[in-house]
């Protein structure tokens, strides 16, 4: 496209502004070097070699005197650009034929190999179709000859047991016919064995009849004179299995019994005291007597009053006696006593204020007396409630023995034959230290203390085993258990101890009255005697009632019965006397 000639627009070819345009033209000076270096082209805004001088938008004035008209016509700047797009256009039009040329040879190419691969594939998958085909024929046919195989043998089989159960049915109507046959047999042989028997009753009854009139005894009295002639015959040998048992426990337990008790004394021993039913206070002073007493008698009246105990003020020098059944409460008004002297003001407010924290004292003192039981013999998880009626023991009494010193010495006894024995040691210890718990409440409640010991124990929540021991210690229960024995014997032996307790005179000769009377009633018994302080009881008895056999076997009863009715500590030897005297006088 040639380039437009003549003048820009929006110039006029001089160095004046174009009315049309606003604008000015830019005249070059001739020789200048900027014109060299500016060449042809011309900006949009003013003169390219003048850039500095004539700027866009510049004055008309300030430019009009250095601007000269161009001497040759300029290609604008626009049509370069065209050229090179056209260029440009033509390049990638080119290049994009030779690429797309390229494409589709590769897009042949590869669709070819494509077609190629597919044809590789179908033949493969061909092959495995047929070579799949001819395995599934032949699994059929390896099936099909393995269930026919089957077929047969379940045919087999099936025909088998039809055969079976042929046999079997053969089997079972010949067994019915030999049951039927059986029976019939039976019937006969049960309708001779009846006439049989129907004989043999009467021939029975002929016989008794013979014999009751060749004997001139009936038949009752013929059994009742057998039977003595056995029970006499029995009663020998009664007494030699008698004599022969007791020897052979006395010779194989004896030794075994006495080494565990010589054991278990040797090895406990403690010392006993006695208790009373009065407690006697001593006074520093006889005029202590007088303040006890008070004005008309009130102070003594409300000592007795807050305390239930009666204090009895006579004319033994320094003392006065404090009486009541109940231990504790003695105890009480002891330590009230005690603390009224100490302090001086005796009054009856005083006495009751005094008797109060005394009360409070003592139960502590009672609490702290269980604890330390239990923490002596090794006893933990004790109710509290137990712990303080153990603690009450201390204040009890029984046959003149303190009650809870004679529990801890059971305890110890105890555990030293379960030890001996291979019992278990520490309920053996517990049974032996709440086996009197009942002594604690026996006042308040009716019934043994053994008894009232193991409901107890029972409802404070102590092992089973335990129960049944205390329930049991004096026969109150029939024992079970190899505990509820040691408990018993240990209990014998802390209780037959010299020292260990003393009763009162009439309680004593009661007691030996009954063991004597236990024997009398016996037949046979001419008289019996209980000595040794009822550890041995002798009985005489008439030789002409009572053979050597029969007082043998008197002596075992009368021991069963001491057992069950009598009322005894430790044991009693009872020794049955036969004695024959034939007595002729010279004259």
């Amino acid at each position: 496209m040639p380039p437009p000639s003549g003048p820009r627009p929006g110039f006029t070819g001089v160095g004046t502004p174009d009315p049309g345009r606003g604008s000015v033209q830019c005249r070059h000076i001739p020789g200048d070097p900027r014109q060299v270096a500016a060449g042809p082209a011309v900006s949009k805004g003013g003169c390219r070699t003048a850039q500095g001088l004539c700027p866009q938008g510049g004055a008309a004035n300030e430019v009009a005197g250095h601007l000269t008209p161009p001497t040759t016509p300029r290609t604008p700047p626009i049509d370069i650009l065209a050229y090179v797009a056209l260029g440009l256009g033509v390049v990638i039009a080119v290049s994009g034929l030779v690429y797309a040329r390229r494409s589709s040879g590769r897009v042949a190419a590869s669709r070819e190999a494509e077609m190629g691969r597919l044809r590789e594939e179908r033949g493969a998958a061909e092959q495995e179709r047929a070579s799949i085909v001819l395995a599934a024929r032949e699994e059929a046919h390896r099936l099909r000859s393995e269930a026919e195989a089957e077929v047969r043998e379940r045919r087999a089989e099936v025909a088998r047991m039809e055969q079976r159960l042929a046999q079997r049915e053969e089997s079972l109507e010949k067994r019915s016919r030999d049951v039927e046959q059986g029976e019939q047999r039976l019937g006969r042989r049960e309708e001779e064995l009846e006439l049989t028997r129907q004989q043999a009753e009467d021939d029975r009854a002929g016989i008794a009849r013979e014999l009751e009139r060749v004997a001139g005894l009936s038949q009752e009295q013929a059994r009742a004179e057998l039977l003595r002639e056995v029970e006499g015959e029995l009663d020998h040998e009664v007494a030699e299995r008698i004599r022969a048992a007791e020897q052979r426990v006395r010779e194989e337990a004896g030794e075994r019994s006495r080494e565990i008790l010589i054991t278990t004394m040797q090895r406990h021993a403690s010392e006993q005291t006695g208790e009373a039913a009065v407690t006697v206070l001593h006074l520093p002073t006889d005029d202590l007597k007088g303040r006890i007493i008070g004005r008309e008698g009130r102070n003594i009246r409300a000592l007795e009053a807050a305390t239930g105990i009666d204090v009895i003020v006579d004319e033994t020098p320094e003392s006065v006696v404090l009486s009541g059944f109940d231990p504790v409460r003695r105890e009480v008004a002891k330590v009230a006593l005690e603390r009224l002297f100490t302090d001086g003001r005796i009054h009856p407010a005083r006495i009751e204020e005094v008797v109060a924290k005394s009360r409070a004292e003592i139960a502590d003192r009672l609490r702290e007396e269980g604890e330390a039981a239990c923490q002596e013999m090794g006893i933990s998880g004790v109710h509290p409630e137990l712990v303080k009626l153990l603690g009450t023991l201390r204040y009890r009494s029984a046959y003149g023995s303190n009650v809870l010193a004679h529990s801890k010495d059971t305890a110890e006894v105890a555990g030293m034959l379960a030890a001996e024995i291979g019992s278990d040691v520490q309920e053996a210890r517990e049974m032996g230290l709440f086996h009197d718990i009942g002594h604690a409440v026996e006042q308040h409640v009716e019934g043994s203390h053994a008894i009232i010991g193991g409901e107890i124990l029972a409802r404070l929540g102590r092992p089973a085993g335990v129960v049944h021991a205390v329930r049991s210690h004096h026969y109150d229960e029939e024992p079970r258990s190899v505990g509820a024995f040691v408990l018993m014997t240990a209990d014998a032996i802390t209780a037959s101890r010299r020292g260990a307790r003393r009763e009162t005179l009439a309680a004593s000769i009661k007691r030996l009255e009954r063991l004597e009377q236990i024997a009398d009633e016996l037949p046979g018994v001419e008289r019996s005697f209980a000595i040794q302080a009822g550890k041995e009881l002798r009985v005489m008895v008439r030789p002409e009632q009572v053979d050597d056999d029969r007082a043998q076997i008197m002596a075992r009863e009368i021991a069963k019965r001491l057992h069950a009715e009598a009322s005894y500590a430790g044991r009693i030897k009872v020794v049955v006397l036969r004695e024959t005297r034939s007595i002729e006088y010279a004259k």
